[in-house]
C-alpha cells in the first residue's frame, strides 16, 4: 500500500509542477499593459456635483485649493480647445474646478465659524421704548 501511495503523492506533484511551469509561461508571454493614469469617462450630471467634479478633475473631494489648481492645469493641457480638444470638455473641466474651489470655501468656512449669538426681539425692551 505504500508504494501506491507514495507513487500518487509524486504523480500529484508532477501533475502540480507541470501547471505552475505553464502558468509561469503563461504570464511572461503576456501583453504588457502600462499603467497609465485614467481620467474620468464622462457621462455628465445635469447639474455638477462635488463628487464629479473630483473625478472630472482625478482628486479627492475634500482637496485642497493647490491640488485643484495643479489637477485643472493638468486636465485643461490635455483637453484644451486650441490644442483640439472640445470645448464642451473644457467648459465642464472648468466647471469642475470651479465646483471644487466652491467646496474647499465652504469646508473652510464650516471650520472657521463661529456660532453668533442670537438676537431676540425681547431685547429691546427696557432700552427705551415705551
Amino acid at each position: 500500500m505504500e508504494p501506491l501511495v507514495t507513487g500518487m503523492t509524486v504523480g500529484a506533484v508532477a501533475l502540480g509542477g507541470r501547471y505552475l511551469i505553464q502558468a509561469w509561461d503563461a504570464f511572461k508571454t503576456r501583453p504588457i499593459i502600462p499603467r497609465t493614469r485614467r481620467f474620468y469617462q464622462g457621462g455628465f450630471q445635469p447639474v455638477m456635483t462635488r463628487r464629479e467634479a473630483a473625478l472630472i478633475l482625478g482628486v479627492r473631494e475634500h482637496a485642497v485649493k493647490e491640488k485643484i489648481k495643479e489637477a485643472h492645469r493638468r486636465v485643461m493641457v490635455a483637453n484644451h480647445p486650441d490644442q483640439g480638444g472640445s470645448i464642451y470638455l473644457a467648459k465642464k473641466i472648468n466647471e469642475a474646478k470651479v465646483k471644487g474651489h466652491k467646496a474647499e470655501c465652504a469646508q473652510a468656512l464650516k471650520l472657521h465659524h463661529t456660532p453668533q449669538p442670537q438676537v431676540s426681539s425681547f431685547m429691546h425692551i427696557g432700552k427705551g421704548i415705551i
